[in-house]
């Protein structure tokens, strides 16, 4: 709210982040792990007294050269880039508040490039000894600028007590900090056999390659054994919260977890396999599709790591729209569009409803959705809904789904909002919404439009109760999260639930039930001076809804008492498929 949004509708910052994001680390994790890979290799060749094997090394330290100090230090300036103009609270917040941390993590990466230089240009031109000194001061220079930046980056999913002291040390070794320093260093090792196994396969010995395989297999081996603990270990660490969007309460975790999973498995059978039982498996193919393995290792976790922390950037410090989360009461009370900088609109006015709209949309949503794109697409998502429905979704959408940041603003503006999206995006009749209990008609439509029809039509609703009597129903609508994961328990009253049941109930009848609002009124007027609606249901309870209707009409044929029923026919019909409706509820 204090800074301009970039705003590419169709794309969204938060794609182009995770592209650059991950292909960095998946080339900065090697540059930590290929350091250690090139030392064990060259002593390798050393203490085998083997030449190919030096000449190897020399090839893989050109390689490796070349992929991190280009390719590396490219994307690491991309990453700050585009984070830079996606989210510039949030990246303004952490170089504020580790500043120092950041500076010496570059002191790092300046001897670490100077050692790689030497390590490369040196190579034979140097005694071996003070070679792999040098060696080994790079990979200790990469190391710590991972101990460095893993500081940063936990901060912000595991802030712990950070979040309320903004101490630097409490915020650096965050809870998450040894697990995730431990589980990096592992992928870091993994990533320095899987861009082995590259190299060995252009190798033109056949010897070198099966022997430096093998040897890049061992390190993936180990590799892989140690992650696995490292990770439940991470998880452990985690919020509460984040472990259950982990364990899935977000669709999107899930799948990525089931990539990441199906990427473990197939990285470990072509290590055992072509790595260390058969190296001579081992060509260019295998390589690479070990190297596209680990990227979606690699990526699956990152994206992961992300995700855990929705519905905040920086958790319980700052929201994904960059929102400060201390912000929100204000917001709530004073307005969002009042308070935001760089906006257009201030106030709302009939003329500017559907623009102030759109740019509250921009403000707040757009970090996560797109507007026909391909990232959590909001034209698709708000298609079937109606205005009705959506004010009502905006104003609670945080506790239904808690990886969606709370909207900030007035009632007001939650209206513009809903107004844009349904009005301005999808054409639809904009008519400000009445509380149920104002609402003529079918109370129990009316409920399931608030509550249920952002995320279920009728008919799938009518499908999952199909056969359920009303009582089964409500008592279905306080453990709906029981049935998923995704759902919150019906928290309307009693009455309400009772009249969202039986219209659930009425989705599988023959005929549809009508509302209580229509034939509990129409027995109010005509019925209730003599009689209790339930000692009606009992006496009736043996007929269909057809001979209550007929029976209506010749009401002083069943008691010389009672007067002809004097509504029209179709209050006569409301009526008796009113009483139908009460004979579920004895």
């Amino acid at each position: 709210m204090n800074y301009p949004v970039w705003f590419l509708p169709e794309i969204g910052g938060g794609t182009l982040i995770a592209i650059i994001a991950v292909f960095h680390v998946f080339i900065s994790h090697f540059a930590v792990g290929g350091g250690l890979y090139l030392v064990m290799a060259e002593k390798k060749g050393l203490r085998e007294f083997s030449e190919p094997i030096m000449e190897f090394t020399r090839r893989h330290a050109r390689f490796f050269l070349l992929v991190t100090m280009v390719l590396g230090s490219i994307s690491g300036v991309g990453i700050w880039f585009i984070i830079a103009l996606v989210n510039p609270a949030a990246t303004s917040y952490l170089i504020h508040n580790f500043v120092f941390g950041w500076a010496a993590e570059w002191v790092f990466f300046m001897v670490e490039i100077a050692a790689a230089f030497v390590y490369f240009y040196m190579f034979g031109r140097m005694d071996s000894e003070t070679h792999i000194k040098v060696g080994y001061l790079y990979f200790f220079a990469a190391w710590m600028s991972l101990f460095l930046i893993n500081g940063i980056i936990g901060v912000m999913l595991t802030p712990g007590e950070w979040a309320t002291t903004g101490n630097f040390w409490q915020g650096f070794f965050n809870p998450s900090f040894w697990p995730s320093l431990l589980f990096r260093t592992c992928v870091a090792i993994l990533l320095a056999g899987c861009y082995g196994y590259l190299t060995a396969s252009w190798s033109e010995n056949e010897e070198v390659r099966k022997s430096m395989t093998r040897f890049s297999g061992l390190w993936s081996l180990a590799a892989l054994v140690c992650a696995v603990p490292a990770a439940f270990w991470y998880m452990a660490t985690l919020p509460a919260a984040s472990q259950k969007l982990i364990m899935g309460k977000s669709p999107t975790i899930v799948l990525a977890l089931q990539y990441g999973l199906i990427t473990v498995v197939a990285l470990l059978a072509i290590t055992l396999i072509a790595g260390i039982i058969r190296p001579g498996l081992n060509n260019r193919f295998v390589a690479i599709v070990s190297l596209i393995c680990a990227f979606g290792v690699l990526g699956s976790f990152e994206w992961t790591r992300e995700a855990a922390r929705r519905p905040y950037v920086l958790n319980e410090v700052m929201y994904s729209n960059s929102i400060p989360k201390d912000a929100l009461e204000d917001l709530n009370t004073t307005g969002f569009l009042s308070s935001a900088l760089w906006v257009q609109h201030h106030e709302i006015t009939p003329e500017n409803r559907l623009d102030a709209g759109r740019e509250l949309y921009i403000q707040q949503c757009y970090s996560c959705h797109t507007i026909n794109g391909e990232n959590n697409d909001l034209a698709l998502l708000t298609e079937k809904m109606s205005y009705q429905a959506l004010t009502s979704y905006i104003g609670k959408i945080h506790s239904v789904r808690y990886f969606m940041p709370p909207f900030a603003g007035t009632e007001e503006e939650a209206k513009a909002l809903a107004a844009y999206l349904v009005g301005g995006l999808h054409g639809k009749d904009v008519v400000d919404v009445k509380p149920v209990s104002d609402i003529p008609g079918d109370i129990g439509m009316a409920l399931f439009e608030e509550n249920c029809s952002v995320c279920h039509a009728p008919e799938d609703i009518a499908a999952a109760f199909e056969g359920d009597e009303p009582e089964a129903i409500s008592d279905a609508l306080l453990t709906l999260d029981t049935i998923s994961d995704e759902m919150e328990p019906f928290s309307g009253t009693n009455e309400e639930r009772a009249e969202l049941s039986k219209y659930i109930y009425s989705l599988n009848a023959a005929e549809p039930l009508m509302a209580d609002g229509d034939g509990a009124s129409i027995f109010e007027n005509h019925c209730s001076a003599c009689h209790e609606i339930e000692d009606v249901v009992e006496r009736m309870s043996a007929w269909e809804k057809d001979e209550i209707y007929a029976n209506l009409n010749r009401l002083e044929e069943l008691s010389e008492e009672m007067p002809p029923f004097e509504g029209t026919d179709e209050e006569r019909e409301k009526l008796a498929l009113y009483i139908d409706s009460l004979k579920g509820e004895k």
